[in-house]
């Protein structure tokens, strides 16, 4: 049976969208994953597109309110959100809450190349860290 995995942040734009997809993809044989935020960007980054694309992910997520998973079972519920720079959201719902957190590569300043090196080292960071940890359960 395929177990269910939510993954949350606050804007549901780049960490847990990256992270709904890197799931789906790497371990879509045994886990389902979504994503929300409890404030919605209403986008899912560009750079968080391409670097999935680079990982040779297509991903075509949406911005997501975790309202709409009120109601829901899922197995396991990860926060991605950086503690120190966010407040994570609070899953009431049944699953087993986990926090592996991350800074927003959206919130990262400089060059282009600094910008872009942020999501490739976040979306690589998740796969080890997220994956790793989901991988781990079954």
């Amino acid at each position: 049976m395929i177990k269910r995995v939510l993954v949350l942040c606050t804007g549901n734009s780049c960490r847990s969208q990256m992270a709904e997809a890197l799931i789906n993809h790497d371990l879509g044989e045994r886990w389902q994953a979504f994503s929300a935020g409890t404030q919605p960007a209403g986008y899912v980054h560009p750079l968080a597109l391409k670097a999935l694309a680079e990982a040779g992910i297509v991903h075509e997520g949406e911005s997501k309110s975790v309202e709409q998973f009120y109601g829901q079972d899922f197995d396991v519920v990860i926060t991605v959100c950086d503690d120190a720079a966010e407040n994570c959201p609070v899953w009431l719902g049944k699953g087993k809450r986990v926090h592996i957190g991350f800074p927003d590569p959206a919130k990262v300043e400089g060059t282009d190349e600094e910008k872009w090196r942020a999501f490739v080292q976040t979306r690589d960071a998740i796969r080890e860290r997220v994956c790793g940890y989901l991988a781990g359960l079954e």
